[in-house]
């Protein structure tokens, strides 16, 4: 579009220019073609037009604060210029002013007082102000009321809960969160937490919480009203619950200060513009709380688990990674000393079973944020500083926080890890110490040993050097925490060359037997009996191991029992397990050319174990699902979200879609809480992971009751990753199966159907109402049978421009009995909701009489059922020359000889709409009344 702004006339081109697309409904392009008048026009009555006009477009955009201001420049010019007036009073409205509004629509209605949409918006204004007047009143009473029971110790301990729990619900409500804000809210908060009692500093810091949600100002004058030092003292206390509710805190305010928070502020911004200072020192005091000695193992865990969500940058297409490199220059040896931790030793830092774990999860994401060499060379020479400053000859409790601190890097960034190791007297060192006479020395250093082990030269150190020690503690240990962990590393150190096996002693399936083993006695510690899990993980690669392994039940509901466990560093080898027991991992696919190549050149061709065929693979998900699977899955997922890694969420994913291949086992995954387990797994992790949690959900979407699979506003969350399937990179049998779904939706509940459409579902359904693939295409069809109810769908059959209405017309006519029934009941809901379209239908297609004709003689009685309503509807949409057009075909016979039929009760359907067309057509005059009854 090159228009010269030379004259009066040209502008005046461009504005007409930008009316045109407004009302083709191009509003991008009509605010391009007004902002270009406005850049440069002097005449302010034809500048008050434009500002009107782009007024409207920014409305039609729900950018309401741009909407606002362009009416206010309009009304600058003219006072009385009524639809600036009205279109910033609506946009008001949206903004939440309400008073303001008011005023505009009064000045309306003065103007034009018989206008009565001036007049009914005054009247609605008028009325919902004086709500707003009533509950703030009842709010603010409400607000003192639950403080006043909250602080009183003498309170029955029920009214407390009760007035806690309403509390924390009203400030999740903006209005709410306002009022008690207002209200002396935060210091009589604080006076809570000083009670020392858990549920009241729970309750609390919850209601902060809601309080920061989505709003700046607010969670910046909390910041400063409680002080960051004092929410880290909050979460630094020994109370797991606490801890998560102040992390939940912390991020709440970090999303506000980070765009969490979408208000237009005008002129207040610069006041609550820079929050980088009070972010700053959130930083800082996270990485005081990782090396601190004060502060409890689950609020180190939140600490950690806040720099691995909030430091490193979540899309890398974002040049900026300072938080990671700040971190790095001021917390990095902070989160090695975590790293460094021996519990056994005296005087550590508190930990949970996670904390370490965690910590290498945060180094590998603050590893992977580094954009250029020199800024990883300043990791590892930091990490290099720090071990060699731990290694003292004469100080063995330093220098196995030193192996210590290597397995952690290992756990994490394996390459600097594994630089580390690779440094001269590392591996000997390691192997030194599996001869100490201090187990502890003997644990760190196997454990260090086994994470070093995956790299081929590092194995073959272990085999060359260290395996007749590691044999000889095998066998002479009676700690079993130490014999598991010297198998585990022998075994390992092998890879997968069976010959390499140093304690292969005959099969594999006895080392097997023996991890089972290790695995069921409740004696042993549950990181000790991680290992076992972590053999068995190798192990289940072999076909047998894995069908002995789901026959042991006890070992099963063992290892699942472990999943539940507070210890999540287990999840990735119980996810492996899973994966190869039920066979879900990725399958190379063989070219049967390129396999009869190599088998004709006598070269090595893989075969498929007999175990590992359909029904021993069937018969092992089934023992997966009797013996608990879903629930320990389902456990697993609501995992800390740093420990839970993106892989192991793919992993998990095909757990649950090979579990959902049995229609059978669906019920039972949804009665054990699959369903609500699948639905963070389709929404985050890998594109692989996502898709497979996708298509689980698609397959119990199809077949179950949404309330029940899905209960609450869960099927909410269900509807976009159902429609992600419907991409033309996944292949037919997802697309179908999500077709299914969303066809099971959109006949449940409107507001699911509302819901597909907003999800922008339309396109894509429509695109496969035209596939070459009989299933498919009959599966979006009745997907859009189930949505034509919805104002949305009607009104794209009622544009012009496209070929919808034809191909549903069309699709009337194929000779598929459950197309048919698709199509022709979406055509009799659009042409009963719509009049318009039944005269439509008759001019996007010379075949519709003759569709309709056999729709209305088919012998299928849905399928005629359904073509006697769609006449029924044109006798009746008000054009008395289409009716007459129908009376005058063989429509007026089909009709008499059905009508006159005897009542029939697996016809009647078909029989009693044939009569009622025949009513409307005496009704209309097109014929005459029969002469005897039917």
């Amino acid at each position: 579009m090159n228009v010269r702004l030379g004259s009066m006339e040209d502008l005046m081109k461009l504005k007409d220019e930008g009316n045109k697309y407004f009302q083709s409904g191009d509003t991008d392009k009509a605010i391009e073609c007004y902002s270009k008048v406005i850049k440069t026009c002097k005449d302010n009555k034809v500048l008050a037009v434009i500002y009107r006009n782009r007024s409207a477009c920014y409305l039609k955009k729900e950018n309401y604060a741009n909407a606002a201001s362009d009416a206010s420049k309009a009304i600058d010019v003219d006072a009385a210029d009524i639809k600036a007036l009205y279109r910033r009073c609506q946009a008001l409205e949206k903004l939440g002013k309400l008073d303001m509004a008011f005023k505009d629509v009064q000045r309306c209605a003065t103007i034009e007082p018989k206008n009565k949409t001036f007049l009914e918006t005054l009247r609605r204004l008028g009325a919902e102000i004086q709500q707003k007047l009533k509950t703030t009143f009842s709010t603010d009473s409400r607000v003192q009321n639950m403080f006043d029971i909250l602080l009183d110790d003498e309170m029955e301990k029920d009214k407390r809960e009760k007035a806690a729990n309403n509390l924390i619900v009203l400030s999740r409500e903006d209005a709410g969160a306002e009022r008690i804000f207002q209200n002396n809210g935060v210091p009589l908060l604080l006076n809570m937490i000083e009670t020392g009692k858990p549920e009241m500093i729970l309750a609390a810091v919850r209601t902060l919480s809601g309080m920061c949600t989505g709003h700046k100002a607010r969670a910046m004058a909390i910041i400063h009203m409680v002080g960051v030092d004092k929410m880290c003292s909050i979460m630094a206390v020994d109370n797991e619950e606490i801890a998560l509710a102040t992390c939940n805190l912390f991020q709440c305010i970090n999303d506000s200060l980070t765009g969490g928070d979408k208000r237009e502020y005008g002129k207040e911004e610069a006041l609550v513009l820079d929050a980088a200072k009070d972010l700053k020192t959130i930083l800082l005091s996270l990485l005081e709380m990782v090396g601190s000695k004060k502060v409890s193992g689950n609020g180190r865990d939140q600490a950690l688990n806040l720099l691995s969500k909030n430091v490193p940058r979540n899309n890398k297409k974002d040049k900026d990674n300072s938080k990671t490199l700040f971190t790095i220059d001021h917390g990095l040896k902070k989160i090695l000393k975590v790293c460094g931790q021996v519990p056994e030793l005296p005087d550590q830092l508190p930990l949970t079973e996670n904390t370490q774990l965690i910590a290498s999860v945060l180094l590998n994401k603050l590893y992977d944020d580094l954009s250029c060499d020199p800024e990883r060379d300043n990791f590892r020479d930091i990490c290099d500083e720090y071990i060699k400053s731990k290694i003292d000859p004469n100080d063995m409790d330093k220098t196995i926080h030193a192996v210590n601190t290597i397995s952690g890097l290992l756990q994490g960034p394996f390459d600097v890890g594994n630089a580390l190791v690779g440094r001269q007297g590392i591996m000997e060192m390691m192997v030194a110490l599996c001869g100490s006479e201090r187990e502890v020395d003997q644990m760190v250093a196997i454990e260090a040993l086994i994470h070093s082990s995956s790299k081929m030269s590092r194995a073959s150190f272990i085999i060359t050097n260290g395996v007749s020690l590691l044999k000889d503690i095998y066998k002479k240990t009676t700690n079993e925490k130490i014999k598991i962990r010297s198998y585990r590393c022998a075994y390992s150190s092998g890879g997968d060359d069976y010959g390499l096996r140093q304690f292969a002693e005959g099969s594999t399936e006895k080392l097997a037997k023996q991890c089972r083993k290790w695995l069921c006695n409740p004696k042993i510690d549950t990181k000790t009996r991680k290992w076992a899990i972590e053999g068995l993980a190798y192990l289940t690669n072999d076909a047998d191991v894995k069908d002995d392994f789901v026959e042991d039940e006890t070992a099963l509901k063992a290892m699942f029992e472990l999943a539940k466990s507070t210890d999540k560093t287990i999840m990735y080898s119980v996810a492996c397990t899973l994966v190869n027991c039920s066979n879900c991992y990725e399958k190379k696919e063989f070219l049967p050319e390129l396999v009869q190549l190599a088998k004709f050149s006598k070269q090595h061709v893989p075969e498929q174990h007999p175990k590992d065929k359909k029904d021993f693979i069937d018969k092992r998900v089934k023992r997966l699902l009797k013996a608990g699977v879903i629930s320990a899955l389902a456990v697993m997922v609501k995992a800390d979200s740093s420990i839970l890694t993106n892989q192991t969420k793919e992993m998990l994913s095909r757990v649950f879609l090979a579990l959902s291949m049995d229609a059978k086992d669906r019920g039972t995954i949804v009665a054990q809480g699959g369903g609500k387990a699948l639905i963070p797994l389709a929404l985050e992790g890998t594109e692989a992971g996502k898709t497979k949690a996708s298509h689980a959900l698609a397959k119990i979407a199809a077949i179950s009751n949404p309330e029940i699979a899905f209960p609450g506003e869960r099927v909410y969350e269900v509807v976009r990753p159902l429609i992600s399937l419907l991409q033309t990179d996944k292949d037919g049998t997802e697309n179908y199966e999500a077709l299914k779904g969303l066809t099971n939706f959109a006949g449940f509940s409107d507001k699911l159907r509302v819901k597909i459409v907003k999800e922008k579902a339309l396109p894509e359904i429509e695109n496969y109402m035209f596939e070459d693939h009989e299933q498919i295409r009959q599966a979006a069809t009745e997907c859009m049978c189930n949505l034509v109810s919805c104002k949305e769908v009607q009104d794209r059959y009622l544009e012009d421009g496209n070929d919808k209405l034809k191909l549903m017309v069309l699709l009337c006519g194929e000779d598929d009995e459950k197309l048919q029934i698709a199509a022709a009941g979406a055509l009799a809901m659009l042409t009963g909701a719509q009049k318009k379209l039944c005269l439509k239908m008759t001019l996007v297609t010379t075949q519709w009489l003759e569709i309709l004709q056999r729709l209305c003689l088919h012998t299928n009685s849905s399928i005629q059922h359904r073509g006697l309503v769609i006449v029924y509807n044109m006798l009746n949409s008000d054009n008395s020359e289409l009716a007459k057009k129908l009376m005058e075909s063989e429509l007026l016979e089909i009709l008499s000889v059905i009508g006159k039929a005897e009542d029939n009760p697996k016809r009647q359907g078909a029989i009693d709409a044939a009569r009622e067309c025949l009513i409307k057509a005496m009704d209309l005059g097109l014929i005459k009344p029969f002469s005897s009854p039917p």
